[in-house]
Formats: structure tokens, sequence, C-alpha cells
């Protein structure tokens, strides 16, 4: 299994970054003009939907567990040609909220079983998307 791993430090409070990450009016803003669907219930379907050139781009997956404010997790199919929409070919998502030195740290895990992973070395001032969340979380 690859895992990759991004953290990111935000000057805000944890009731910010969490909305950040689970209003789909914000997510929308950071991932890519996503509609997010789901009601956040652990079992519950996740859904981010996209519009491209007229065409719809979809991932989904299942929740797997929430705690407010501090843990989001949740598995994703990306589907992609040759690749069937099966367990083994879903990641899974964590999003990590905690307190460090005055500010909010998020870590972000994906892990990664899928045929041709790779764990990806971004860093967090490099990843434009990281970067808009950041901004989404502390303006909002």
């Amino acid at each position: 299994m690859i895992r990759s791993k991004s953290t990111i430090l935000i000057d805000t409070e944890k009731e910010k970054v969490w909305n950040a990450l689970t209003k789909p009016e914000l997510v929308k803003q950071w991932q890519y003009g996503s509609d997010l669907i789901t009601d956040w219930k652990v079992g519950s379907e996740i859904r981010f939907r996209n519009v491209w050139e007229n065409n719809i781009f979809e991932q989904w997956g299942k929740i797997i567990e929430v705690v407010p404010n501090k843990l989001i997790k949740y598995s994703l199919f990306f589907p992609r040609p040759n690749l069937e929409d099966k367990k083994e070919n879903y990641f899974i998502m964590s999003y990590i909220i905690s307190d460090f030195e005055h500010k909010i740290k998020l870590e972000i895990i994906k892990e990664d079983n899928r045929p041709d992973a790779v764990v990806e070395k971004e860093s967090p001032e490099e990843n434009p998307i990281l970067q808009k969340l950041k901004e989404i979380a502390e303006t909002n």
C-alpha cells in the first residue's frame, strides 16, 4: 500500500478548518469546483461531482469515520479506464485536525492500494489545493 501524507499549519480555529472540509459551498472552492454530496454519517455515501467540458466526472465512496473538529475518514473510487469499481480499487482519505503551537495542524493522509499508485511528494507550499484550503479556512 502506498501512503502519502501532507501537513499544513493553518492560522485559525478548528471549527473553521472543519467547515472548510465539510461544507459543500466551501469544499467546492478548493476541490476543483466539485460538488460535495454526503450527510457525513458513518456508512453513508460520499460523492464529488464536477462538470468539465459538458461532461460529468464523479468520485464516490463511503464515510468510514467522523469525529467533529478532529477527524474525517472516507473511501473513494476515482474511475479511470480499465479500473473496476471494486473494494481493492478504492483509496482511503483521512483528514486529521489538531492543535499545534497556537495554530491548527491539518494532516491529510491518502492510503492507496490501486495499481500504479505512487507516493505524492509535493510539499504543502507547492500544492495550490492545500493553499486554497488554508486560505478558505483562515477567511471564512
